[in-house]
């Protein structure tokens, strides 16, 4: 990353040198060794330099900032608004949310910025493409490697690009000068492309380095996520001499990349975060991450720590500190992501979000440092316990003894319930204490982009869509489904109140003589209120005429009846319990055309707004001002031609 933007930085400066070239030679006879021109993309060093430089814009850049969020968390089932306002309009689809989206502050996404990452990812992609395939040369390294990355990085770029706003300009070629003139090329066109540079990726790379390199598997994994997009409801009106062949493919994929990568032994390996580079972030089930570290000479790195936290450093006998996170406060989730979870058996809700904290700022004579200062109950409608759903009447930590200072219900009596409040649950899963101080926001964590528990629901769901379409049953899809709830449940012996995350990673450097907040337990037996249990639990889903409960309640909810529209709904909901906050979600319900409906039933702020239009994104309004027709700028109508419908 530090070598891209010093790459960049000469480029500019060597342009702006030879504009001032006529200068006597006598004014300055020095001779300029640090800069690069374009000539240096036509070395191998600078083949692979880009190489670098690409893989930083299109993986790793936009997790610097809220892009990620916005661009597939807001506004879907699984979170709604947190307790900050600065991108509340992404969530709520509000009249704001247009081409140009209203601003809230200096932290509020642009509707231009994810759309001008992925352009400036794939002219690089582009330029790697032609110097790699330009340059004579027999290296593999280049004319394999370099070459495959090249295919991979615009493949990416474009299939994220088509998810979110449908038919986009197709630029497959560098540009030696300025273009002005563009138009939408069909999603049939972009997908197709997509596939074709997967496929050139998978044919030309190998499997060395992942996660921190593209590899063959990574290939695999995205072409069969290409090919199952293309055969989702949302490209129906067109997809229906591809979608056979495309699920077959995608199954087929699934299983070569499945067979390479095993899932690991424990649903918190995952998350156990303790240093860069460290364990977690080199499991087999890894198939490609966006990387970042904890040198001090990069800047900004990943970010995502800040933006699932609940504020509770403003809490009685609490105050901010390095394990418990600088709380932005972003998103929050929602009673979908409480209700999704068998929270008796399945280990991944209490894995995945921090349910207690420790009193770190005690005062007066009653609490010290290390007592129980907060507890999220997470409990079901069925519980009539508690009575009020925050400050509720006394509640003893036995350990202690005393009353818990705070402590919040996602069932009691008065119905208040969490999502009015901004306390909740935080999600885990990019909790870093490896951070040098409180308040710095430079996260060293990598980001797990694609891993093989995501692969198997990819394989169940192509399953279930083939099954609609008579190449296969419903049943074919539940070993697949299986196999990440058998990694989910409890194993023989496991204390179920046990808890980690990024948190653990804290270091006495930079603590400036602060108590940490972070407790290696969960509120597991609070919640479901029974006797401590030790013997492993089963998840199995042995029939899909028996789905489990919790997925009954949610088919109910939106008036599922058909077979293939129960077993959708149960793979839609697995990938929650699976992947929750792992950036997929507002494409994985656009594509499948259930975002609407999920979104009405979960997300109170987007329910009032949400319309189908909204399965696509708006094309953003600095695009459509920029454009020319006819050697000229863009007419009203034309700009709303070239506009998604309903923005």
């Amino acid at each position: 990353m530090k070598n891209y933007k010093k790459l960049y930085i000469n480029l500019m400066l060597v342009a702006a040198l030879t504009l001032g070239s006529s200068c006597s030679k006598d004014f300055l006879d020095e001779e300029l060794t640090t800069a690069y021109s374009s000539d240096y993309y036509k070395t191998e060093a600078g083949i692979q330099a880009l190489a670098v430089g690409t893989y930083y814009q299109v993986f790793a850049a936009e997790f610097q900032g809220e892009v990620p969020l916005t661009a597939t968390e807001s506004g879907t089932d699984e979170f709604h608004a947190g307790g900050d306002p600065s991108n509340w309009i992404w969530n709520s689809y509000s009249s704001g949310f247009k081409a140009f989206v209203t601003v809230s502050n200096a932290n509020t996404v642009a509707a231009n910025t994810h759309w001008d990452n992925l352009y400036i990812g794939i002219g690089n992609a582009n330029q790697l493409i032609e110097s790699a395939t330009n340059i004579v040369s027999s290296n593999d390294a280049i004319k394999k490697t370099a070459l495959g990355e090249g295919y991979f990085l615009r493949a990416f770029s474009y299939l994220q690009l088509v998810s979110q706003y449908g038919a986009v300009p197709l630029k497959l070629k560098t540009s030696s000068t300025v273009e002005l003139e563009f138009t939408r090329a069909a999603p049939q066109e972009v997908l197709a492309q997509v596939i074709a540079d997967f496929t050139q990726a998978y044919n030309l790379l190998g499997n060395a380095g992942a996660p921190a390199k593209i590899t063959k598997d990574a290939a695999a994994h995205y072409l069969a996520k290409a090919y199952l997009t293309r055969a989702s409801e949302i490209n129906d009106s067109w997809n229906g001499t591809t979608k056979t062949a495309d699920l077959q493919q995608v199954v087929a994929l699934s299983d070569e990349v499945i067979s390479r990568h095993p899932l690991a032994a424990n649903y918190d390996n995952l998350w156990s975060y303790t240093t860069a580079d460290g364990a977690n972030e080199k499991l087999p089930e890894l198939i490609l991450s966006a990387q970042f570290n904890a040198s001090t000479l990069t800047t900004g790195g990943n970010q995502q720590h800040l933006y699932f936290l609940s504020t509770y450093d403003q809490l009685p006998q609490m105050k901010r500190n390095l394990a418990g996170g600088r709380p932005f406060s972003r998103l929050a989730p929602t009673y979908f992501v409480y209700d999704a979870f068998d929270h008796v058996n399945d280990s991944r809700f209490w894995k995945s979000f921090q349910t207690k904290s420790i009193v770190n700022n005690a005062s007066g004579a009653v609490y010290k440092n290390g007592d129980l200062g907060i507890m999220y109950v997470v409990n079901t409608a069925a519980d009539t316990r508690f009575a009020k759903t925050k400050n509720t009447d006394v509640i003893i930590y036995p350990k202690t003894g005393k009353t818990i200072p705070s402590v919040y219900v996602a069932y009691a009596a008065d119905k208040v319930g969490l999502m009015a409040d901004v306390r909740f649950p935080s999600l885990s899963k990019y909790m870093d204490g490896n951070r040098i101080d409180l308040s710095n926001i430079k996260g060293s964590r990598d980001i797990t982009l694609a891993r093989s528990g995501e692969t198997y629901l990819m394989a169940a769901e192509a399953k279930i869509r083939l099954a609609k379409a008579g190449g296969a049953t419903f049943a074919d899809a539940l070993p697949y489904i299986n196999a990440v709830r058998a990694r989910a449940a409890y194993k023989a012996g496991e204390n179920r109140a046990a808890y980690a995350d990024g948190s653990a990673a804290y270091t006495t450097t930079g603590q400036a003589g602060i108590p940490i907040s972070y407790i290696p337990e969960n509120s597991y037996y609070e919640s479901n209120n029974i006797a401590v249990a030790t013997t492993a639990t089963n998840l199995a889903i042995s029939s899909v005429t028996a789905l489990p409960a919790e997925d009954m309640a949610v088919i109910a909810k939106l008036g599922y009846g058909t077979d293939y529209d129960r077993m959708l709904c149960l793979v839609l909901n697995e990938r929650t319990r699976e992947l929750c906050g792992e950036f997929h979600r507002w494409e994985d319900l656009s594509r499948t055309k259930t975002l609407v409906a999920r979104a009405k039933a979960y997300n109170i702020e987007a329910a009032a707004n949400i319309q189908e239009y909204h399965n696509l994104r708006p094309i953003p309004q600095t695009f459509l001002d920029g454009v020319y027709a006819s050697g000229k700028p863009l007419t009203a109508e034309q700009k709303a031609a070239m506009q998604n419908p309903g923005y």
